[in-house]
């Protein structure tokens, strides 16, 4: 039988999480379908795996800048600076941007900043562990990225994460969180900062990623100072590592039979167990692109101007692509899940550091905590820009 449909609905989004069921019925019955809003246009929703990859690939005809990668439900103007950001550009300037970038996510960088990353992890862990409970999302899961945020920055890490403890408010939709103002004022408080980073690093550099982006050049090219600030204010809202850790560490309170097998040889399943929270749990429902032409897909015609949503979160439970996918299988083995995009141009730059900042916490997590429980109920953010826990009470 047809669900209702309606894969953005807040309310429902923060009761229950993703509507995995609708999600279900259209992969089977309309992979391209035509979802209406009750206070916009309506949007082509993909859910299936071959699709969001087709589309995610062609960015000549599925774009990321025309009206941003987000979902809008406020007033646009709210979402201002989209166009300065990395996932809401598109052909050669978005070419160029990641161009001066990517030396910032090498394998030689993150094979620096991992031990740094451990040291964090510690560092947070065992204050966490001295309070005996707490919240495990702004105890632990907002801190280890705003370290390492710090540290890539090379500034103060109370700083960075006061910062990073506005974004939530950013992705709210809902006015009882933060009203527009306050959320705005929060941004404006990124923005200052990211510009200050940016003048400080430029004036007297130091041995920090900051640093090294403000100054270097590639083919005698460098980011502006405003480049870079936009940048920083993306680092800030890319909430992927917070959400899944503390998703992650709900499924192995739901799944004890996996957290058993994690827990026998963490060296050995760690890696395999990350991917594995992140194709299961979701932690980003969707991202827009909007057609240029018309073109048919499945039989519907897309015209040009139409929105397109991409549901990563029911792509990476594809019966088509994955074994058993409503089985949460921490060993699973090939598990080319679409977290970090449809392996198109808009591919996450930092999945490799994401990853290895999960792995290091739960692997610290779970030697220095190995009797964490959950503590009471879950809270889940009202918004359809992360499927995120917004608070988790744990006895450490």
């Amino acid at each position: 039988m047809k669900p209702e449909i309606n894969l953005i609905d807040v309310e429902y989004l923060a009761k229950h999480g993703h509507p995995w069921d609708q999600y279900e019925w259209l992969r089977a019955n309309a992979p391209v379908f035509w979802h209406e809003e009750e206070n916009g246009p309506g949007f082509w929703a993909i859910t299936k795996y071959v699709d969001l990859c087709a589309v995610s690939q062609n960015p000549k005809v599925f774009s990321s800048s025309v009206t941003g990668p987000l979902i809008q439900d406020r007033d646009p103007s709210f979402f201002f600076g989209k166009d300065s950001m990395v996932f809401a550009m598109d052909g050669p300037q978005h070419e160029r941007y990641r161009k001066l970038l990517a030396r910032g996510f090498t394998p030689e960088t993150l094979a620096v900043l991992r031990p740094r990353i451990r040291e964090i992890a510690i560092e947070i862990l065992t204050e966490a562990r001295q309070k005996g409970t707490g919240d495990f999302v702004s105890e632990i899961a907002l801190r280890l990225p705003a370290g390492l945020i710090a540290e890539m920055m090379g500034m103060p890490r109370q700083e960075l994460e006061h910062l990073t403890d506005l974004v939530p408010s950013r992705h709210a939709n809902d006015d009882t969180v933060a009203s527009p103002d306050e959320m705005m004022s929060s941004f404006m408080e990124q923005l200052t900062y990211g510009q200050s980073i940016a003048e400080i690093k430029h004036k007297s550099p130091e041995n920090d990623l900051a640093s090294f982006w403000v100054n270097s050049e590639v083919d005698g090219d460098r980011l502006t100072a405003e480049e870079f600030t936009w940048f920083f204010v993306f680092l800030l809202m890319e909430e992927g590592a917070r959400v899944a850790m503390a998703s992650g560490l709900q499924l192995l309170f739901d799944h004890p039979d996996q957290l058993k097998i994690l827990m026998s040889d963490i060296d050995g399943h760690i890696e395999t167990a990350v991917d594995e929270i992140l194709r299961f749990s979701g932690p980003v429902p969707c991202f827009k692109r909007t057609a240029v032409e018309d073109v048919t897909m499945r039989g519907q015609n897309i015209k040009a101007g139409d929105s397109v949503m991409l549901f990563y979160a029911s792509a990476n439970r594809d019966e088509d692509i994955f074994e058993n996918p409503n089985t949460f299988d921490i060993t699973r083995n090939p598990n080319p899940h679409v977290t970090f995009g449809g392996f198109g141009p808009h591919e996450c730059l930092g999945k490799h550091v994401a990853r290895v900042e999960i792995a290091v916490m739960f692997k610290e997590l779970l030697t220095m905590m190995p009797n964490i429980t959950s503590n009471g109920e879950i809270e889940r953010a009202k918004t359809n820009l992360v499927a995120a826990i917004s608070y988790m009470p744990v006895k450490y």
